[in-house]
């Protein structure tokens, strides 16, 4: 069933258009990403697919009923609440339908409604629909769904009394989102959801999407994502739009074969038309030959002519070069400890950086992995460990926040203060191979984009020609298409590179080495992205054959550190034993329960026993205990599953 049509839709600017003739169809279950070149118009598409703006020309039409979820880039929750109550506001449907059961089984319980045999049963039947209501609208499970995604976006037990005013802006983006995600529209619109978000809960939401019921229309710059959750692709592209069906690698080459047989097409007819033209150049002052010249000419005339295929929109092009080379060893850092004040992030932090090496540095948020960066370049002291940089280690550092650009500088100065001695047009050439061209150069840098202030803070860093580049999220802000063009200038790099970032497709095609940094300091990975999550998965394996061996070896005397880590792992295998059996439990006596209370509603309405009001009013009274037996499983069960979820 479609949901959804942007029918010949446009954005104009008086005598300039963003895009025109825009025509996009979303099915009940379409998994579409939107993509472009930063400045193509998708972020307003989305508005007025959305119905927040709306269209120039054309129209969107959509179902009456159907329900549409936005998050826009960069969008917190705002609220007073706290995080748990804030979620529950997405129930208060259920959470009614709760209300309405408590109140009508203490009705029941009324001499005066039993009684009345004609209220008593349109009472009862009241009853039975609400529960139903109920039952299919997640009663018994909704705040274990709340809990779930909460975990998902790594808010835990203890954080949901927290107030949402008090949270940070990345904080009140993810929750903004997970809010989003447990409303359950009929279609989901994400304009950069990604943004915040560390590996793990990127891998995690890639999941949820996966399974997500509704439809899902997403703007996203990381391609591992993109490939992992939609299956069509629409790209805006010289004020236009193209279909493509699979994922986003799947798109790149239709697109290439597209462009290829586009030229094929072109090549062709234009070879028709210059055999054409030179036969009727030859021919047409030639009375023997001048009627076929004349025929020919009339139907080069009538030829529609292929126009000369674009491809892709101008990119940037530039590249990374070293003044002069470093010696072997470029970095170490020895039982380093990274924070602040007291306070330790990640200790011991181990690092050996030689010359030529690509090195990931990954791990969760709030890690210490800015920080770490920030403490090896001297913007942050240690808080322990001996650091040693190399001979002739020339140090560049781009700073995800862009916090070295002087806002009150023009983008022309902000280059060319720094580099005096350099002629005026070799700066503008410079500047013009990262898409900054003619009045481009005179903006103030305060008025710039995230991509173009992310665009200067590389062309400042390529001036430079550092022979070592630390960099800090250098993706952040940039589309796919300037992505590549800076993937490409690094790996091309004749230098050395130690980077953070959260694109797992960028770690797949820059790094050589993987540094994971965690509370108990780094772990060496000597391969790209696809091989760190590879040995993570080996080294699970074998921790849990492990545990399996130290079972059987259980009899062996170890030494004391290795007994004290078995009777950890024994501890936590009993615990884990112990909540799967008692879920079980409770999953069976919750059964039971739920088939007493059905029993019950059914002889409620048998006529023989309708009509004896004392043995109504008894089973009012049991329905009642076990239908709060009933409850308080639930609510267990709910608080057992988190737990087990938490330990596995």
């Amino acid at each position: 069933m479609i949901l959804l049509q942007a029918q010949h839709v446009a954005r104009h600017f008086g005598a300039d258009v963003l895009f025109e003739n825009i025509y996009l169809e979303i099915q009940e279950s379409s998994r579409i990403a939107l993509v472009g070149r930063n400045g193509t118009g998708k972020s307003t598409l989305l508005k007025m697919i959305a119905d927040i703006e709306q269209p120039d020309a054309g129209k969107i039409v959509k179902g009456k009923q159907v329900s549409i979820g936005y998050l826009a880039q960069n969008t917190g929750l705002t609220s007073e609440r706290t995080i748990w109550d804030e979620m529950l506001t997405v129930f208060e449907s259920v959470i009614q339908l709760e209300r309405d059961l408590h109140t009508i089984e203490k009705q029941l319980g009324d001499p005066e409604l039993l009684s009345n045999e004609e209220l008593y049963h349109a009472t009862l039947n009241r009853y039975d629909h609400i529960q139903n209501r109920f039952r299919e609208e997640n009663g018994f499970g909704y705040q274990a769904e709340i809990r779930s995604v909460l975990h998902g976006f790594r808010f835990y037990e203890a954080d949901y009394t927290k107030h949402i005013s008090q949270l940070s802006g990345g904080q009140k983006t993810r929750l903004a989102l997970a809010k989003l995600l447990l409303e359950k529209k009929d279609l989901l619109i994400l304009d950069e959801p990604t943004n915040h978000l560390d590996i793990e809960t990127l891998s995690w939401l890639e999941s949820y999407l996966q399974s997500y019921d509704g439809a899902l229309l997403i703007v996203s710059h990381d391609r591992y994502f993109l490939d992992k959750v939609v299956n069509e692709v629409y790209e805006i592209s010289r004020k236009k739009i193209s279909h493509y069906k699979g994922n986003y690698s799947k798109y790149l080459d239709l697109k290439a074969a597209q462009l290829e047989q586009e030229w094929k097409e072109f090549e062709k007819q234009q070879g028709e038309i210059a055999k054409l033209e030179d036969f009727v150049s030859r021919n047409l002052v030639r009375a023997s030959t001048t009627k076929r010249a004349q025929s020919r000419r009339k139907q080069l005339e009538k030829i529609d002519r292929i126009g000369k295929p674009q491809g892709d929109e101008k990119s940037a092009h530039f590249s990374f070069k070293a003044e002069k080379e470093s010696g072997n060893a470029v970095l170490t850092l020895s039982n380093g400890a990274i924070g602040y004040d007291d306070t330790i992030l990640s200790s011991p932090v181990n690092l050996d950086v030689r010359k030529y090496d690509s090195i990931a540095l990954v791990g969760p948020n709030g890690i210490g992995k800015s920080t770490l960066l920030k403490s090896l370049i001297g913007q942050l002291p240690l808080i322990q460990g001996e650091k040693h940089i190399g001979t002739n280690v020339l140090l560049g550092y781009y700073d995800q926040e862009q916090s070295d650009l002087n806002s009150t500088k023009s983008v022309l100065a902000e280059l060319w203060d720094d580099h005096s001695t350099t002629p005026e047009k070799d700066i503008r050439s410079i500047l013009g191979s990262f898409l900054f061209s003619g009045e481009d150069v005179e903006k103030a840098v305060s008025s710039l984009s995230g991509g173009e202030k992310a665009r200067l803070a590389l062309a400042k860093l390529a001036m430079n020609k550092d022979n070592f580049l630390v960099l800090d999220e250098p993706t952040n802000h940039l589309d796919i298409d300037s992505k590549e063009v800076l993937e490409n200038a690094l790996i091309d790099f004749d230098g050395t590179l130690l980077f953070v970032s959260h694109d797992r497709y960028f770690i797949n095609r820059i790094a050589t080495t993987v540094v994971e940094l965690s509370e108990n300091g780094s772990t060496l990975y000597l391969g790209d992205y696809d091989y760190y999550l590879e040995k993570k998965a080996e080294q699970e394996e074998l921790r849990l054959l492990a545990e399996a061996e130290t079972v059987k070896k259980s009899k062996v005397e170890l030494p004391p550190t290795i007994k004290a880590n078995r009777e950890t792992n024994k501890a936590e295998q009993k615990m884990l034993r112990q909540l799967t059996r008692r879920i079980e439990s409770i999953e069976s006596e919750m059964e039971v329960l739920e088939t007493a209370i059905t029993n019950y509603e059914t002889q409620l309405i048998d006529p023989e026993i309708f009509g004896d009001h004392l043995r109504v009013q008894e089973l009012n009274e049991e329905m009642t205990i076990a239908q709060e037996k009933l409850d308080n499983l639930v609510n267990e069960w709910e608080e057992k599953s988190l737990k087990l979820e938490e330990l596995q």
